[in-house]
């Protein structure tokens, strides 16, 4: 395709061509063949050493993404555990797989206020010196300019009972509330054609923390807009409680429609759903947890803007979420194993990299965008 292709040429041959209601009626066969359908991409957050230790799963990754995002390898902490001493190879190994399945990466996450070396926090304490952000960023956005065209850069700033509605954090601390720009502009200086997001979280609900994280974020992103900060989009991590409620579709729609009218991309960056009630059977579990992130994606897929999907974890197996009461015995339900009946069942796949009623849900509800707007995948 030409760059110089416009998108409004780009979105009139896409829906010149015909849907394929057969494979939108039949289903396609991965996750990642369904976001296409919808002219998006799904991936999924994996960590390096699950991927190098297991085998089965590291195959389910290729096949059901189009990319994948780092939990723990692109993290400062991780990186630079000591001053001076970069620690890359976890993220090299990680970098390659994603390679040799043709996967994008997602550069998840250069600044994050509980990422921060411990050496580092202390420096920036001492002698606030902002060469420590510009070295450790030209040591990592280069390496991987091939396989990462879409950072998180800054994870988590936001605060409605912060100061200025910021969160609290060394960087803040060090430099005031312009480090955010700064942020931003280093980061351009090392990725030029690269998208450059702010990823957060709590802005699902249309309860009254909801409300106040959505009105403190649209607040940080005017501000940085009229700064003439270098932002390209924004990430929704997207991380579903079933004890908040159900998903306020309507207010969820007109929060996206929001951020898309600042011209940004947005990215669904940390799927998962955490659940309410774990004594449930397994059947009813699953059954709860697939609603809500039917629900969820119903609503978000509706806004154009909205490019991509990433779960956070693929598998109950590595879900950094557990269920509350650690003893399987008291749950009045059997399970065909113990080890299941710990584990929160709010990933697509359940522990034995087996299909749940998620993965069904996600299927459908990018089906379903594919059906509403005839968009297909014409690259």
């Amino acid at each position: 395709m030409s760059p110089s292709l416009s998108r409004r040429r780009l979105l009139a041959a896409a829906t010149a061509l015909p849907v394929d209601l057969r494979a939108i009626a039949e289903g396609p066969a991965s996750l990642a063949a369904a976001a296409r359908l919808s002219g998006r991409s799904f991936g999924s957050a994996v960590h390096g050493e699950a991927i190098s230790r297991d085998a089965a799963y590291a195959a389910v990754v290729a096949r059901e993404c189009h990319g994948l995002t780092p939990e723990l390898e692109l993290k400062w902490a991780a990186v630079e555990p000591r001053r001076g001493e970069l620690n890359l190879a976890p993220m090299d190994r990680l970098a390659d797989f994603a390679r040799a399945h043709g996967m994008a990466v997602h550069g998840h996450t250069l600044v994050w206020h509980r990422s921060i070396p411990s050496w580092a926090e202390a420096a920036l304490r001492d002698a606030p010196d902002w060469s420590l952000i510009h070295r450790y960023f030209g040591s990592v956005i280069p390496r991987y300019g091939d396989a990462i065209s879409r950072w998180d850069v800054i994870n988590e700033p936001s605060d409605p009972q912060g100061a200025g509605g910021l969160r609290a954090s060394p960087l803040l601390r060090a430099f005031g509330p312009d480090y955010l720009r700064r942020t931003l502009e280093t980061a351009r200086l090392f990725a030029p054609r690269g998208q450059l997001l702010i990823n957060e979280y709590g802005l699902e609900y249309d309860d009254a923390e909801g409300q106040a994280r959505r009105k403190a974020f649209l607040q940080l992103i005017d501000g940085l807009r009229a700064a003439g900060a270098p932002l390209d989009g924004v990430g929704l991590q997207s991380h579903l409680e079933l004890a908040r409620g159900p998903i306020a579709q309507e207010s969820l729609r007109s929060f996206l429609r929001e951020l898309a009218a600042r011209r940004l991309i947005i990215c669904l960056t940390e799927l998962d759903v955490k659940e309410a009630d774990d004594a449930l059977p397994a059947e009813r579990r699953d059954a709860v947890v697939a609603a809500a992130a039917e629900a969820f994606l119903d609503a978000a897929l509706d806004t154009p803007e909205v490019l991509s999907v990433t779960t956070w974890g693929l598998s109950d197996r590595y879900s950094w979420l557990q269920a509350r009461g650690a003893d399987p015995r008291r749950r009045p339900f059997p399970w065909r194993d113990n080890a299941s009946a710990r584990l929160n069942r709010g990933l697509p796949l359940d522990a034995a990299l087996r299909p749940k009623p998620m993965y069904q849900a996600m299927l459908r509800a990018f089906r379903t965008a594919a059906a509403k707007t005839g968009r297909v995948s014409i690259i």
